[in-house]
């Protein structure tokens, strides 16, 4: 489901937000003293809070004591961020020996054809070796996003289109490298989901709990 063009707010609704409908909450994130924070990370933030060189931090968007990182997500990639102040659901989200499932919208160059997108889903060959199988499907029409800024670069004779990969890794850019090695350069990154957690109802720059 594509997020809501309306935003919660930057504090947050004292609420479960970003959850696919019928999810439930994993157990650790309902300890009374468990906090865990959905952000829509804008193109541009780093996955820290203090800023550096060209990019911003994350205390440009969230002022919050006690909360860390659960699993990094690149400067010019987009989307789903999971905060917490809970040292063991931080190590379960980014911890790739749990496997947690990352859900990555990517709009890339070409039109991928079906040998394309069954090279992802059975693993392709990378400088560190072989990725794990993933799910990765065509997305058409592609899903409603919000504009970036700056908007990607574009070729008028190139044509694109955006495909829905689900990987349980953690990799060094591993989507960007994954779509490159079957022939279909990324032009744009969006995580769409950490597991149960989804970026429904959040804009760019807000955030949730």
């Amino acid at each position: 489901r594509a997020p809501a063009a309306a935003s919660a707010g930057r504090s947050g609704p004292r609420r479960p937000v970003g959850l696919r409908p019928g999810a439930k909450l994993p157990a650790m994130v309902l300890a009374p003293a468990s906090r865990l924070i959905c952000f829509n990370k804008p193109y541009g933030v780093l996955s820290q809070f203090t800023a550096e060189g060209k990019w911003q931090g994350l205390k440009d968007y969230i002022d919050l004591p006690g909360v860390y990182v659960a699993g990094r997500l690149d400067a010019d990639s987009e989307g789903l961020l999971l905060l917490t102040n809970d040292g063991k659901l931080q190590a379960r989200i980014a911890d790739p020996r749990f496997k947690m499932e990352k859900t990555y919208w990517v709009q890339v160059e070409g039109i991928p054809q079906e040998p394309a997108l069954a090279a992802l889903r059975s693993g392709v060959q990378l400088n560190d070796g072989p990725t794990l199988p993933a799910r990765g499907r065509l997305l058409a029409p592609p899903p409603a996003v919000w504009a970036r800024n700056p908007p990607i670069r574009g070729r008028k004779a190139i044509p694109t289109a955006w495909i829905e990969l689900v990987i349980r890794e953690g990799r060094n850019r591993q989507v960007r490298r994954m779509t490159a090695a079957v022939g279909h350069p990324t032009l744009r990154l969006i995580r769409a989901a950490i597991g149960p957690h989804t970026l429904e109802g959040l804009a760019p720059g807000d955030w949730a709990d």
